[in-house]
């Protein structure tokens, strides 16, 4: 399992756990980078930039060879703490910062002059030349088996699209839950996989029982497509509440995004109640509960340490 990816990390395993909000935490990090893979958290995890700080330096202090660690930045402008995040990453350090939703150039500048690679979230070839060209050290190719906003193209059909017009490593990022999965990615091209869902049934996870419990219960066959959370695509599990909102738009925000001056403004609307909704079910036990998930969690039979969840992907 030596790839470009275990170069550039200098990780055991091509692996990153995957950044996951209000999932990922430091404990995850830990177990993961004792385990010989890479681990991220969404800097938005952290309300505060101290709090941020904090966790930079607790897993600064415990890496360990052969594992690695890093941050997901959302670099477009609906994250006002954006620039701060980025600020603090680069004064106290991490391996690897992972971009989301918007133009990565400003981060790939200024992470490169503290020693910090960039890894960027594409779907399409289009943005993948794209960020090369700004200096990414890596693509996560995010297929339409991933879990959370998902690609259109299918794990096969994006790698090797991507690893043939693209100069830098691929990381697949959807799909994987089992060793056959890795090795699958990797034959088709990818550097390494990024995985998600089926950490979120793991000990560490910072969310509730239930949520985990449910990616248990729940297959690949439960998991639906919404935009009641952020206003695009995403993919949750079909619970019972889900069952009964659906999983369209509501009629006047439709009737809203058709209005060019407002549909800013809506999308934004959108976003907070969404992700407001989604900290709720995974933080406390509501009927109301929109649980993010990919298919992957097909592969989770029961609640597992961090570990034990890296060895299922690598023995």
């Amino acid at each position: 399992m030596q790839t470009k990816l275990t170069n550039l990390l200098q990780i055991k395993y091509p692996i990153i756990l995957a950044p996951m909000f209000l999932v990922s935490n430091v404990a995850m990090v830990k177990a993961a980078m004792q385990s010989g893979i890479a681990g991220c958290i969404p800097a938005l995890n952290y309300r505060t930039l101290p709090e941020l700080k904090s966790a930079i330096n607790e897993l600064k202090a415990v890496k360990v060879k052969g594992g690695a660690f890093g941050f997901n930045l959302i670099v477009n402008k609906s994250n006002i703490k954006y620039k701060d995040q980025l600020e603090v990453l680069c004064q106290e350090g991490c391996d690897f910062i992972i971009t989301s939703l918007g133009s990565p150039e400003e981060t790939i500048k200024k992470a490169h002059e503290a020693g910090i690679k960039v890894f960027c979230d594409v779907t399409d070839l289009k943005s993948a030349q794209k960020v090369e060209g700004l200096g990414a050290d890596a693509i996560i190719a995010v297929n339409n088996q991933a879990g959370g906003h998902r690609g259109e193209l299918s794990p096969r059909a994006l790698i090797q699209e991507l690893t043939l017009h693209c100069n830098i490593p691929v990381i697949s990022a959807g799909g994987v839950g089992t060793r056959a999965d890795v090795e699958t990615m990797i034959k088709y091209g990818a550097a390494g996989v990024s995985v998600g869902s089926p950490f979120i049934a793991s000990v560490e996870a910072g969310v509730t029982k239930e949520y985990k419990q449910a990616c248990v219960d729940y297959g690949a066959k439960d998991i639906v497509m919404t935009e009641r959370i952020s206003g695009t695509p995403c993919t949750v599990i079909n619970t019972p509440y889900v069952q009964n909102i659906g999983t369209s738009q509501p009629w006047y925000e439709k009737l809203l995004n058709k209005n060019k001056s407002l549909k800013k403004w809506v999308k934004m609307m959108r976003f907070a109640i969404g992700m407001k909704a989604t900290e709720k079910a995974a933080k406390e036990v509501t009927y109301k509960t929109v649980w993010v998930a990919g298919p992957s969690i097909e592969y989770t039979k029961s609640i597992l340490p961090v570990k034990d969840i890296v060895s299922k992907l690598v023995n």
